[in-house]
């Protein structure tokens, strides 16, 4: 086979209809070109998102020239690859008129012997406008999107969230996004190879390889030959007759998801060869993980289990919504993917979901995804809306459906396909409509669930999330069965101990959102213009009452905060609060509830948003949270009855019952110890205790009820709090306090942070530090610069030295990172 890169090419763009030629990449899109070229303004900065929107609603034309060698013209044939172009386009070779594209999620293949010439070529590409495109085909689609402020946006096959979501803005692209390239070829080769696994009794696994040809295959065989570290383990020959091949592994090295064990991957290589020559025609590489994945819906005393199973053995769900990691995808690397995928894992992450309003992700992300062990919930892209169910649309999708689900069944991440986020919880009353039904049933309820059982045949899917196994959207019924989005925290406002009143079988939705961290707040915004209500702010703020929301849930629990650093900072530890809530609550009642996967894990852009990784890496307070809350072995404590605000702004303090449960997720059995200690805020240890606990993983246990009516009545609630935490073989694995009232009416003691500094490896400093009093939830900060701290947003007891390593982005000397290092308690956000 010949192949011409066509990546490599000299590629220029222009506006259609004039214009000067300038330079482009491929893969790439138009905002990044004009960008390059110095023709947009950064859209990303300030309000500059408003004065680009011209780019998306005109038309652009990209161009190539390329040499096609003699020797193609006598392969059989001669076709034009390309994996992905965004969206509407048309493409000519020496100004024949290849094909139309609609549909950014297909690979496209044009038969280009006719149009072909020896020597030099030239390839155009034609980016129509989405939004004209829009405009066009508008009034046949009823229904409207919320989260487009133009509409329809669903009448096109493209990445939803280009026409603005509440955390991302609107730029809608264009753009050759995925590879392209010419490919010349005789004989036979793959088309795609269906990759199934039979576990058998005992250490035996079998590979069933179904190859799917394109071209000449009655003279031809496939070879297939599985690798591991590098030795063969088992091969296999099939004829022109035979149409799947078996590979067992007698000891298989079975693959595990993050925390649960090892991810060894098989290299899996299959070639289809010329009977008669000998020649390999076509070659076909996969790493495979060895695995089993199920999601157990089984009867049980609250209803309907819906818990995923890894080799048999039940697996809590601790994990994150992904959204597409730039809001120009095309180009991304796999350290863009790398450096957010890898912060999942090391804050205990098993699982992430491919939110359905982006894209299908790169193999570079799945590759990831395979190496780190996290299981990926895969969403068609389908989000929030309805869309069109006419036969040519359908046609599209079952396209889309075909190539990605063959593209990507083989995946030992793969865990779940899903057919669209929300449909039905946000089109209750349009979903009335019985055409509407219809077409939706049609889609989902038919249409996927038949592509996934015909190329795919194993990975379990489920038709939307939420979902409870039928059309009912209540929070009772997602107390018994399938996935709940809960949201009354944030957009109902509820309280944030809302989330202990309902126990959801798998909660795959909730959040709260933040402010970016100073660090990223400056790659946006100038240093007059971070007054969230200002028109910068307000710009990198996607929800119409988001800002409010976040000052409602801050005033609640902290007092006002004396200056912009001291926001940024509250709403960031009021959010890792409340993903604590909901997280432990979850995991406290396990095994009825198996699972949480909150919003969201990264960004889009430098924005206001529910992420708990900030567009520039930096770990916001919720992420170094989640490492905390999603620890393997943790200790959660549950105020039995809770302060409240009474008639007159009165305090009633919460009652002095505390229980103490504890939570593992390990798979051998450890023992512990638990320790607490009710403490004054100067630094006495007014009450203590302990106990031996053994841990094995099932579910939530309440290890110790403890009263503490005396002691809050002799020393004042707003004086004291509890410190408690839990420790294996002499380490404490997992810590925490609770106060007794809001923190707010805690009287806090300031105090003076000492420090030290050494160097302890290349690019990493460890810092020391104490203090002489209780500083609560002391955050650290290296203005200019995205480093990483070991741990963060925590607690320093009085007396007690704390080391954390920071990993620096930029070379700084000890004494450099002393004098430019910030830090920040929570008195310190008001006094």
């Amino acid at each position: 086979m010949h192949c011409i890169d066509l990546q490599r090419a000299p590629w220029k763009f222009r506006q259609t209809g004039g214009g000067s030629w300038l330079p482009a990449q491929v893969p790439g899109c138009v905002h990044r070109d004009l960008l390059r070229q110095g023709r947009i303004l950064d859209p990303f900065w300030g309000r500059n998102e408003l004065e680009v929107q011209w780019v998306g609603q005109s038309e652009w034309e990209y161009v190539t020239t390329f040499r096609a060698a003699e020797g193609i013209f006598a392969e059989e044939h001669l076709t034009l690859v390309a994996e992905g172009i965004d969206t509407v386009a048309s493409v000519y070779l020496n100004d024949v008129l290849l094909g139309r594209t609609d549909n950014m999620f297909v690979r496209h293949v044009w038969d280009i012997r006719g149009a072909l010439r020896r020597g030099v070529n030239r390839l155009r590409v034609v980016l129509h406008s989405a939004e004209e495109e829009i405009r066009r085909v508008r009034p046949t689609h009823r229904p409207v999107e919320f989260n487009d402020p133009v509409g329809r946006c669903t009448v096109l096959r493209k990445q939803q969230c280009q026409f603005g979501w509440d955390w991302g803005p609107r730029l809608v692209t264009a753009g050759i996004w995925r590879p392209i390239r010419v490919e010349a070829w005789s004989g036979a080769r793959f088309d795609s190879l269906q990759v199934q696994q039979v576990h058998g009794p005992g250490e035996a696994v079998t590979l069933r390889l179904q190859p799917r040809l394109a071209g000449t295959t009655t003279r031809v065989r496939v070879r297939a030959c599985l690798y591991f570290a590098g030795r063969l383990v088992a091969e296999g020959v099939a004829g022109p007759e035979t149409v799947e091949l078996a590979l067992t592994v007698r000891r298989a090295q079975l693959w595990w998801p993050a925390g649960q064990g090892a991810q060894p991957l098989y290299g899996l290589v299959c070639e289809v060869v010329d009977m008669d020559s000998g020649t390999v025609l076509d070659r076909c590489e996969r790493r495979v993980g060895l695995r089993t994945i199920e999601l157990q819906r089984e009867p049980d005393e609250w209803g309907e289990s819906f818990r995923f199973a890894v080799n048999g053995r039940p697996i809590f769900i601790k994990g994150a919504n992904w959204i597409p990691a730039h809001s120009f995808v095309a180009g991304l690397r796999r350290e863009d993917y790398e450096r957010d995928l890898r912060s999942a894992v090391e804050a205990h992450m098993n699982m992430v979901r491919v939110w359905g309003g982006g894209i299908y992700e790169s193999e570079d992300f799945y590759d990831l995804c395979d190496e780190l062990g996290l299981l990926v919930w895969q969403d068609f892209m389908f989000a929030c809306t309805l869309y069109p169910h006419d036969e040519a649309f359908l046609a599209s999708v079952r396209r889309e459906a075909v190539q990605q689900v063959r593209r990507l069944q083989h995946r030992s991440c793969l865990a779940l396909w899903c057919g669209n986020n929300e449909l039905p919880q946000l089109n209750q009353q349009a979903l009335r409509d019985p055409d509407q039904r219809a077409g939706y049933e049609a889609l989902f309820h038919h249409l996927l669930p038949e592509v996934i059982a015909e190329c795919d045949g194993v990975t379990p899917y489920w038709p939307s999330s939420e979902w409870r196994g039928a059309f009912d959207t209540t929070h009772a019924q997602g107390e018994k069965s399938g996935d709940t989005h809960f949201w009354d925290v944030w957009h109902l406002r509820a309280p944030v101990k809302e989330y202990e009143r309902w126990k959801f079988r798998f909660c795959s939705e909730f959040g709260m959102q933040s402010y970016s961290s100073p660090v990223t707040q400056a790659t946006f915004c100038p240093p007059d213009g971070g007054n969230i209500f200002g028109p910068v702010m307000e710009c990198h703020q996607k929800n119409r009452a988001g800002n409010q929301i976040i000052l409602d849930y801050i005033s609640r629990r902290y007092r006002f905060p004396k200056d912009q650093a001291g926001l940024i900072y509250l709403s960031q530890i009021n959010q890792a609060y409340c993903m604590q809530v909901a997280v432990e609550h979850f995991r406290r009642i396990s095994p009825r509830c198996m699972g949480t996967l909150y919003w969201q894990l990264n960004d889009c852009w430098p924005v206001a948003s529910w992420s708990s990784i900030e567009f520039t890496g930096v770990w916001k307070a919720a992420h170094y949270a989640a490492r905390r809350f999603f620890a393997p072995a943790l200790v959660s404590a549950r105020l039995v009855q809770e302060a409240e605000t009474t008639i007159g702004n009165y305090q009633k303090p919460a009652g002095g019952r505390v229980q103490l449960f504890t939570v593992y997720d390990a798979p051998a059995p450890v023992r512990g110890t638990l320790r607490w200690r009710l403490m004054s805020l100067a630094g006495r240890c007014l009450v203590q205790g302990t106990k031996s606990v053994r841990l094995r993983a099932g579910g939530g246990v309440l290890q110790k009820e403890l009263d503490f009516e005396g002691a809050l009545a002799r020393f004042g609630a707003e004086h004291v709090y509890l410190r408690y935490g839990l420790e294996i073989a002499g380490e404490v694995v997992s810590e925490d306090t609770l106060f007794f009232v809001a923190p707010r009416l805690v009287e806090l003691p300031r105090g003076r942070l000492r420090l030290q500094a050494k160097q302890v490896a290349r690019g990493v400093v460890e810092v020391r530090m104490s203090s002489r009093v209780y500083l609560h939830r002391l955050a650290l900060e290296l203005p200019e610069q995205a480093a990483r701290w070991s741990d963060n947003y925590f607690d320093l007891h009085p007396g007690e030295e704390r080391r954390v390593r920071l990993h620096l982005a930029a070379p700084l000397t000890p004494r450099q990172v002393l004098a430019r290092l910030r830090h920040r308690s929570l008195v310190d956000s008001y006094l």
